[in-house]
């Protein structure tokens, strides 16, 4: 299967960023962790600051991915045009937060994307991701 990981902004400076909240390791350095616990699967990466492209890489899913694992960061919370976006797709998306938003500021504790997600994962760290690809894997048998 291929399922396709779709980070927003400001999810580039993992490692360095705010490590108490977000841990030391970059997201290259956890993907290749990651694609070596599903051999047999294509686990691709996309990260942008930029809305309107978090927009068209999950547009560009639909054909092309079996599942998408979405941690759209700030714009999970303010985004109705991600919402939307995601309200029009058919493969299956599940949101991932690194941090426990209900344990973080009262603007984080509602989310906007997560109406048209398979799941929320939140408050596990890196593991978030991981435990969204074995549900991914999971749901198409």
């Amino acid at each position: 299967m291929h399922i396709r990981i779709i980070n927003g902004p400001n999810l580039d400076l993992l490692g360095t960023r705010e490590p108490g909240i977000y841990g030391t390791r970059t997201f290259a350095e956890y993907l290749l962790e990651l694609q070596a616990a599903f051999p047999g699967h294509v686990i691709d990466h996309f990260q942008s600051n930029h809305e309107g492209a978090l927009i068209e890489a999950l547009r560009a899913a639909e054909g092309q991915c079996g599942g998408v694992v979405l941690n759209a960061a700030g714009y999970s919370h303010t985004s109705v045009a991600i919402r939307d976006a995601l309200a029009s797709l058919k493969v299956p998306v599940v949101e991932v937060h690194i941090s426990n938003i209900h344990a973080r500021e009262e603007f984080r504790h509602r989310s906007l994307t997560a109406v048209h997600c398979a799941g929320v994962i939140t408050g596990f760290g890196l593991e978030g991701y991981r435990m969204a690809v074995d549900h991914l894997l999971r749901r198409a048998g």
